[in-house]
């Protein structure tokens, strides 16, 4: 065993949030900050090039997290990718940026957690962001992130675009991150630099800072269990190689691990179910029967139409989208519709040849109302763990997704979208299995949150100020503290919990 100096703030994990507070704590050179990250580092020419992040699946960048078999997926077990690389997810991801619904943030607050409603969460979005469009009541310019309204040009697609507006929907350059993100249609917005390349959690926060003195970076470092003392968390022991080492916190430990790393954690630190726990034998310290629960995730589901018109591929996976209300009687953005008018590059190694043009649909639940689980399989710090998402367990969710079957063929049945209609193939409109084809054919997001999350109740596991109930000086600040999943892919609000769990801490905790 080997006992590394202490520091002032340990984090673990390097991806979106971990990398914005990794930035920010180590501002000041009095803070000592630790960033342990399980994996290696950024520098494969994949992860800069764009359109070459799909090569990195399954590779030793990647988590390539499994799923139990999905009992209303026919029985089908689903990888869902996550990084296992500095910048996390914005290393492999498909680097679209939006931010949510503004009904999901003042829902988290209505649950209870106070400062995380829309108007409060707002500006840690401008604060991050260099917009390209410019400052506005909604955008800001200036901060880290550089953000981009689809860049590539071939996929910009006007005939979607106009025929969502046809059918009655705000657009055509609808800004989903504006005012209002529902019922609207406009081209995505990505994370991206201005010179083309990923604009990732790492490049963005943590290269620019590696030169500073008081900032200590360790790749390869896999975390086996906080430990605690007292009630009190005051450091973490972890696996570099064969070799255990451990490291001390004066200040505090932040868990940025992510949707299954920051539960499993947790649980083998002895935070957890007090009967989960003693059956496999680990010590219980503090009994949160939320930890590992309330898991929860987006599903596609792809739909194939022949195109007339023969395009370039385009570079990035999609461009166009349109964000609606279809069964939440909350009036929560329950589908995103993203659109593609040509074979991505990125994916064109991977896919059969399809015999022609083809333009894509993607209806997407993002808004699910299943929940699933994170569980241990032993006492172990290695072993992966169990993943229950539960996809589809509730029936709403499949009504969704039937629903967006319906808009897409009303969309393609547009005379603005008519020119580019050459017919659908998949499912086919001859497909009388609607619901046997969304079954087999919806996959995960890769946008998994909850399994630690923010609250009061009983099965709550950080307060809202994102810490430990129960445990001093240790925090979570990830996807994994969401109450209730955002409406649009996770990420910049995982690098807005960053941002606002940073501030929160230096508030706590000022030298």
């Amino acid at each position: 065993m080997k006992t590394l100096k202490s520091f002032d703030y340990i984090i673990i994990g390097a991806g979106a949030s971990g990398c914005v507070m990794a930035n920010r704590l180590s501002a000041n050179p009095a803070n000592r900050v630790l960033i342990l990250e399980a994996g290696k580092n950024d520098d494969s020419s994949d992860i800069k090039d764009i359109g070459g992040f799909v090569r990195l699946w399954n590779s030793d960048m990647d988590w390539a997290f499994s799923t139990s078999k999905q009992t209303n997926l026919g029985d089908r077990s689903i990888t869902i990718n996550q990084g296992k690389v500095l910048g996390g997810g914005t290393s492999l991801n498909a680097m679209m940026y939006v931010r949510g619904n503004r009904k999901n943030f003042d829902d988290w607050k209505f649950k209870g957690n106070e400062g995380w409603g829309y108007s409060d969460v707002l500006p840690y979005f401008l604060r991050l962001e260099n917009f390209e469009g410019g400052v506005s009541e909604f955008h800001g310019v200036g901060g880290d992130l550089s953000i981009r309204p689809c860049p590539d040009e071939v996929m910009r697609s006007p005939h979607f675009l106009e025929a969502a507006v046809e059918l009655g929907y705000e657009g055509p350059n609808w800004d989903y991150n504006g005012s209002e993100q529902a019922n609207g249609s406009g081209f995505l917005q990505f994370h991206i630099n201005e010179d083309g390349t990923r604009c990732s959690g790492a490049t963005a926060f943590l290269h620019p800072i590696l030169s500073r003195e008081n900032l200590t970076v360790i790749t390869n470092a896999q975390v086996r269990k906080i430990l605690i003392e007292d009630g009190v968390a005051i450091g973490v022991e972890y696996q570099l190689g064969t070799e255990i080492q451990q490291v001390f916190a004066e200040q505090e430990i932040i868990i940025s691990a992510g949707a299954f790393g920051s539960p499993k954690i947790l649980l083998h630190s002895g935070i957890g179910s007090k009967e989960e726990l003693e059956k496999l034998g680990i010590e219980v310290v503090a009994d949160l029967p939320g930890v590992g629960k309330n898991l929860q995730d987006h599903l596609q589901l792809p739909m194939i139409y022949r195109s007339n018109i023969s395009m370039e591929q385009t570079t990035l996976l999609t461009g166009n989208v349109l964000f609606v209300n279809l069964v939440n009687e909350a009036g929560m953005v329950d589908l995103q519709l993203n659109f593609t008018p040509s074979l991505p590059a990125p994916l064109a190694a991977i896919l059969p040849d399809l015999g022609g043009p083809v333009c894509i649909f993607l209806p997407i639940l993002v808004f699910p109302e299943s929940r699933g689980d994170v569980q241990l399989v032993s006492n172990d710090p290695l072993d992966a763990v169990q993943i229950n998402p539960n996809y589809l367990a509730n029936e709403a969710d499949l009504e969704v997704l039937k629903k967006g079957v319906e808009l897409v063929r009303n969309l393609a049945a547009t005379k603005a979208f008519e020119p580019l209609n050459g017919g659908e193939m998949v499912p086919g409109m001859a497909s009388e299995d609607l619901e046997g084809f969304i079954r087999g054919n919806c996959s995960t997001l890769w946008h998994p949150v909850g399994t630690c999350k923010m609250g009061n109740d009983p099965m709550s596991v950080v307060d809202a100020e994102l810490r430990v109930h129960g445990i001093k000086g240790l925090r979570v600040a990830d996807s994994s503290i969401m109450p209730s999943i955002i409406s649009g892919n996770t990420v910049a609000a995982c690098f807005m919990i960053g941002e606002k769990a940073s501030e929160m801490i230096l508030n706590s905790n000022s030298k």
